[in-house]
């Protein structure tokens, strides 16, 4: 029998959304063919230390998502390059008995994890990863910069703008509304899973929404409140990216909150597949690889969209890291297409490893031959 792919799965961290990427590794951890993967659990607190978890007990609460936490365990780990730019997940007393990693899979959402902080110390430590390296990691998450790369390649945005906390007192509500109309959305630029967005619609509730999105980011996206059914797709691949089926979200909040997405099961009807004719649905797929390689992304995102009664489709935004709860898009889009959950999970461990061994041939030394 050939020896087992070790893999570190990767979660928690210091994001306001750390307890989604808490249950995105339970599901994970669950699906993974344990005859195939050695895995190592490896736990990011709230305030980013590293520890080595045990399968028996890595979770407290784990099947409630309100209350689901880290079982922090007295076993603080590092990532140390070994010989052969092999890198040991260690602890502070001894390597870990299972020797080194062979590859990460990062379960985490938001700042510190889905934004290319932790992509580079594992880049920089050569260690393969599942999904977008730096770059994409980081113009993904960033919504300003993710909206001006797409608006420059043509594709079709929402209207919006953008404001840091030092112009917090110097913004009017007059001003944006007559820019983008009303109702409209104030989000954090750096985050995701709804957290930090309030719907506006109107001036008294206008600062209150700036101050929490300003509560989590330095600069607040304000964003023109699109009317249009919202349909996802997933992707998956490198260099020759596949699109999904769609799915569709039906809020039945006012929109689709963070409450909806991974803690009420009530909170949204999600269709898969969504309800399109063939030739809506090849132009949304088609959009979706194109801003899959837009924004520089690898392995896998999901791309979400808006569909305009007349026709007209909006991108919304990628998320390069979706969610892999029990109720999450991503993971259900893909078995929609034929690809089930463990299924899916091999392919993206082959995906980081295939771009390593990409990424080694490069040269890194110009004056050696």
């Amino acid at each position: 029998m050939s020896q087992k792919i070790r893999v570190g799965l990767l979660f928690g961290g210091k994001s306001a959304e750390h307890e989604v990427s808490l249950q995105s590794a339970k599901n994970v951890f669950e699906a993974i063919d344990q005859d195939k993967y050695e895995v190592t659990l490896i736990g990011i607190d709230k305030t980013g230390r590293w520890f080595k978890q045990e399968a028996a007990a890595y979770l407290l609460e784990a099947d409630d998502p309100k209350r689901i936490r880290l079982n922090v365990s007295s076993s603080q780990i590092h990532l140390d390059p070994a010989g052969g730019g092999s890198p040991l997940v260690v602890s502070k007393v001894q390597p870990a008995a299972s020797g080194p990693i062979d590859v990460v899979f990062p379960v985490l959402h938001g700042p510190f994890g889905e934004d290319g902080t932790v992509q580079g110390l594992l880049k920089m430590a050569d260690v393969p990863f599942v999904g977008a390296s730096v770059l994409g990691s980081a113009v993904g998450m960033d919504k300003d910069v993710m909206k001006r790369l797409l608006r420059e390649a043509e594709l079709p945005i929402p209207r919006f703008l953008v404001f840091y906390r030092r112009q917090r007192d110097s913004i009017r509500f007059a001003k944006v509304a007559e820019e983008l109309g009303l109702p409209f959305f104030v989000k954090p630029a750096n985050l995701g899973s709804s957290v930090g967005i309030s719907k506006v619609h109107n001036e008294q509730e206008f600062f209150p929404a700036l101050d929490e999105a300003l509560r989590f980011d330095h600069k607040a996206v304000i964003e023109e409140a699109i009317v249009g059914r919202e349909i996802e797709c997933a992707v998956l691949g490198n260099d020759d990216p596949a699109a999904s089926a769609l799915g569709e979200v039906v809020p039945c909040r006012e929109f689709y909150s963070y409450e909806a997405k991974y803690l009420d099961e009530n909170g949204a009807l999600l269709k898969i597949p969504a309800e399109l004719d063939a030739a809506t649905a090849r132009r949304i797929q088609d959009l979706a690889v194109q801003t899959f390689r837009v924004l520089c992304c690898e392995g896998m995102a999901r791309v979400d969209f808006f569909l305009k009664a007349s026709g007209e489709i909006i991108v919304n935004e990628i998320n390069t890291l979706p969610g892999f709860t029990r109720i999450s898009m991503y993971p259900r889009l893909w078995e929609a297409s034929g690809l089930p959950y463990p299924a899916l999970i091999d392919r993206l461990i082959e995906l980081a490893l295939e771009r390593s061994e990409r990424d080694r041939s490069l040269k890194t030394r110009y004056l050696e031959s």
